[in-house]
């Protein structure tokens, strides 16, 4: 039996928008600077009407106090991003690694956050967005873990912490997770009654999410269907990937981000 549905946030697209673009798991880091580039060309060609960055941006995210850093990689990156939002609407969902993001960065940004999850209505339908993370219910350390660093007073103690320590820190979070790479872990995935329960709660006909780094469309039942968004990893030579949902009237179209 799964747990009530989360409130449920929504975002009303104005009349004007005719396509809204999703994009997950880019995972931005110093050490992958193709995958920022290709980030940087999207967003300033994109033909969306408006961006939904839906978690896990960047690799980890330390604290908004990284950004007054002076030379800062989230400091580059962030310049990036706010020349995006003066462009077009852009939102920002949080992810399992940078749910640390807070007023900070929409401030040097102008980006708008979102709760997850949120409902968006869009051309007569509606889609239900979310990072993922919280309907991977059979990943229980995961789960116990998201609820324990989601909790103010452990945020609170975190960011109390020098900014060297947090990057310290950090280093070992990326050199974990590059390992649990290298083992091929399987990792949970959402889990198909609370999905259904969550589009039902929201009235949306569809499902979109990343986290899982599984791309594909899932019909959970009659009209009712989920989208999950690939990762972004444009420096893997090997496998090489970056893709973008655009949802619009006509439905969920899948682009390579230089045809978006």
């Amino acid at each position: 039996m799964t747990d009530a549905p989360p409130p449920i946030a929504e975002l009303v697209a104005p009349d004007a928008w005719r396509a809204v673009d999703c994009i997950s798991d880019l995972h931005l880091d110093a050490a992958h600077p193709a995958t920022l580039r290709a980030l940087q060309s999207y967003l300033e060609t994109t033909r969306a009407d408006a961006v939904v960055i839906l978690g896990d941006l960047f690799e980890v995210w330390v604290g908004d106090d990284a950004l007054r850093e002076p030379g800062s990689f989230e400091g580059r990156v962030c310049a990036i991003l706010h020349d995006a939002a003066a462009r077009r609407p852009t939102f920002f969902m949080h992810g399992n690694r940078d749910f640390l993001v807070s007023d900070g960065f929409a401030q040097a940004t102008g980006i708008t956050l979102l709760a997850d999850p949120t409902a968006l209505a869009l051309g007569g339908l509606r889609w239900l967005l979310s990072h993922g993370d919280a309907l991977c219910l059979e990943d229980l350390p995961y789960q116990q873990f998201r609820r324990m660093v989601r909790a103010s007073d452990w945020q609170t103690q975190w960011l109390a912490q020098p900014l060297a320590a947090r990057r310290t820190q950090a280093r070992g979070i990326r050199s974990e997770s590059e390992s649990r790479k290298r083992a091929v872990v399987t990792y949970a995935d959402v889990d198909r009654d609370a999905a259904l329960a969550w589009l039902q709660a929201a009235h949306a006909q569809a499902l979109v999410h990343g986290h899982t780094h599984r791309p594909a469309d899932h019909l959970l039942a009659p009209g009712l269907v989920r989208h999950v968004l690939t990762d972004w990893d444009v420096d893997d030579d090997a496998a090489p990937r970056a893709e973008v949902l655009r949802l619009s009237a006509q439905g969920a179209q899948r682009l390579a981000p230089e045809a978006a």
